[in-house]
């Protein structure tokens, strides 16, 4: 499905503590889309309502060297950003169901989402929505296309729009 704002503020309504996990790498261009969004967030932190227990999670290519940091942050909930190829327009973003996640491919990290999503939920029980940004392009060297970083901006907008009202 499409990303709505009026879904992650419905995600997002009893959250008590929000992390956000980006992953992606910046060396290979449309690739880095999660961490595009995670900079936007990280630099808006303080402009998000104090009451809300918010992190920001820079995964890289080895999100699961963050585990025991999410872990001892013990979110209620855990957003996942990535780019994820599922055959749209360049910078097409959706809210992945966690359940068909072998149907999307992630881009460049070793361990697969399914995989690192299970084993956090296992630790530490909190809901895990899932966020993807259509790539146009992973080539190492390249740099980020203008649809992605267009809606890298969008997301975290509408990413601080829900925490905002959580």
């Amino acid at each position: 499905m499409t990303l709505k704002t009026t879904e992650l503020k419905n995600r997002l309504r009893n959250a008590q503590k929000i992390a956000i996990l980006a992953i992606g790498s910046e060396l290979r261009g449309d690739d880095a889309a999660g961490m595009l969004v995670a900079k936007h967030l990280d630099k808006a932190c303080c402009n998000i309502k104090k009451e809300a227990k918010f992190k920001v999670f820079f995964g890289d290519t080895a999100p699961e060297n963050l585990t025991g940091e999410i872990k001892r942050f013990k979110p209620t909930h855990l957003v996942i950003i990535d780019s994820a190829d599922f055959n749209d327009k360049p910078g097409a973003v959706k809210l992945i169901d966690a359940d068909k996640i072998d149907g999307f491919s992630s881009c460049t990290h070793s361990l697969p989402i399914k995989i690192l999503r299970a084993y956090l939920i296992n630790c530490i029980g909190c809901e895990i929505i899932i966020i993807g940004i259509q790539p146009c392009s992973i080539s190492f060297g390249s740099g980020i296309s203008k649809e992605v970083k267009d809606s890298a901006e969008r997301v975290s907008s509408q990413i601080k729009e829900a925490i905002g009202n959580s």
